[in-house]
């Protein structure tokens, strides 16, 4: 088997065309990969909020300003930002299959910016949690959309790639904040942290300044009837045809017979609704797997590093503003390094491997964690209380292999068209479900039982192993339609009327330009 077979199939692999150049050495994938980072940068705006939040609580300005919140405050503010994810998500996902991907997109770019503005200005509490609920709401209209553009605009060699690639940007995000806070911290006005939160809506300007040239889904278009424009996208960014009357090659042809046939199937099974979630055995196990990728992506012990770093530093002796700054600047640059690697090991290693390597690395790693804490608490060991700060570096290094780029890669990919949008939003309400949690939990966890309170942690990370290893399967070597397989099975009888989320072992080469169609065996 070629290895473009082990990545997309054998059925995609011998139509791939043949060519000696990389893909940067090709103006139509090159035009095709550098369009996909507008849609990638929506994760950095969430990687910017989670470490703004770090950040601003090492500064005596913000706490000072704010009248020191603590405990649960504290948590309010923490929580505010997913309180409006969670206010979004029931609609996000109806109006992305409605509207379509980019314009929802663009909605809340335009969100984001005026909720920066906001928090920049605020006068009172008060109302920097209106701005970072607002945030919070604007950012899932960004980011809801994002990866099923990528996941269903990219070449197919190159979209496990991508799609996984896309929420190793949230660490973008968080290098640009944490530094942002790091560079402000000696300024002793309002501007030390005014200034980082009027930069939260860089990464939105730049999206919006070059979202024009984004093309929309082509799997949402063909779910429109406008099977033509959809060809005309694929040709251009897979085939590299200017002119949109030419013939598509059989990559394109094959790519467009899978999507018409797959999103006919759909139609005809009419099962569009939130039932559909539910409605067969397939979709109850990739409704299953979308809910403990978000839940224990927030449980598995992360989040209290994500949103708490300046308690857990404190907890083992390290208070000074200028070295919690400068930890957390380090780690949002090794946690980008350590993830962007991941992504681009997805489709050798598999996404199966990567959760196992992940969840076992974890489950390791906070043990140590927690007996160090554990001992520089008793003794006060200064040796201990450095180990623990290695520890974060490293849970964070086996957590950035698998939760950040599969976190919405691979339910994505394991959602039919019809199910992706509304699959996400249920995964994406388990995650912030799980984020107002925890914001609440963890303060109060922290200052209440101390070292403690990591147990917890590893008795999930236990859980996380056992269910990774017995119930999520592995999508390497599929494309989008062809995963189906994996969760429905074939179809007993071609024939046979579809269920939902079932593709027959036939697929419908479509003629755009003279409107015919014909049947080939697959």
């Amino acid at each position: 088997m070629t290895r473009e077979a082990e990545i997309v199939g054998s059925a995609v692999a011998e139509v791939l065309p043949n060519s000696n150049k990389y893909w940067f050495q090709q103006p139509h994938l090159l035009r095709l990969n550098l369009v996909l980072i507008v849609p990638m940068l929506s994760s950095s705006v969430f990687g910017y909020d989670g470490s703004l939040m770090n950040g601003l609580q090492t500064l005596p300005q913000w706490k000072g300003y704010f009248g020191n919140p603590t405990s649960a405050l504290l948590g309010t503010v923490i929580a505010a930002q997913s309180m409006g994810c969670l206010v979004a998500l029931p609609i996000v996902g109806d109006l992305c299959d409605r509207f379509g991907r980019k314009p929802v997109l663009l909605s809340g770019i335009v969100i984001i910016c005026i909720a920066s503005a906001i928090q920049a200005a605020s006068v009172n509490l008060g109302m920097f949690i209106v701005s970072r609920l607002l945030v919070g709401f604007g950012g899932m209209f960004s980011a809801q959309p994002s990866p099923m553009l990528i996941a269903e605009l990219a070449y197919p060699t190159h979209r496990g790639k991508y799609t996984s690639a896309y929420w190793t940007m949230f660490y973008l995000g968080s290098i640009l904040s944490s530094w942002a806070t790091f560079g402000c911290q000696d300024n002793s006005s309002s501007w030390s942290w005014r200034v980082p939160s009027v930069l939260q809506a860089g990464y939105p300007l730049v999206q919006l300044a070059f979202l024009w040239w984004v093309p929309e889904s082509p799997r949402w278009l063909v779910a429109q009837d406008r099977v033509a424009e959809a060809s005309a996208i694929l040709k251009k960014y897979h085939d590299g045809a200017e002119d949109p009357n030419a013939p598509p090659s059989p990559l394109v042809r094959l790519e467009l017979s899978e999507i018409v046939q797959a999103i006919r199937i759909e139609k005809r099974a009419q099962r569009d609704g939130w039932s559909a979630l539910v409605a067969t055995p397939g979709n109850w196990k990739r409704t299953i797997i979308a809910i403990c990728v978000g839940g224990f992506a927030q449980w598995n012990g992360v989040s209290v590093v994500s949103y708490f770093l300046s308690l857990v530093l404190n907890s083992v002796g390290i208070t000074s503003a200028y070295t919690q700054t400068l930890i957390n600047g380090f780690l949002q640059v090794f946690n980008f390094i350590a993830a962007l690697m991941a992504a681009f090991l997805v489709d050798r290693l598999g996404r199966r491997t990567l959760f196992l390597w992940s969840s076992m690395g974890m489950l390791i790693s906070f043990i140590i964690w927690t007996a160090c804490s554990a001992v520089n608490s008793e003794t006060g060991s200064r040796p201990a209380g450095i180990v623990v700060i290695v520890c974060v570096f490293i849970v964070f290094f086996h957590y950035d292999i698998a939760w950040t780029p599969l976190l919405l890669g691979y339910p994505t990919e394991i959602f039919p068209y019809y199910l992706r949008s509304k699959g996400l939003a249920v995964e994406m309400i388990s995650v912030y479900g799980c984020l107002v949690i925890t914001a609440y939990c963890n303060p109060i966890g922290l200052e209440n039982l101390g070292w403690k309170y990591y147990v917890v942690f590893c008795a999930i990370l236990t859980v996380i192993l056992a269910t990774v290893y017995f119930y999520f399967p592995e999508t390497k070597g599929h494309t989008l339609e062809e995963i189906a397989v994996i969760f429905d099975g074939e179809p007993s009888d071609p024939e046979e009327p579809p269920t939902a989320g079932k593709h027959p072992k036939h697929v419908v080469l479509i003629d755009v330009d003279v409107g015919s169609s014909h049947v080939e065996r697959a």
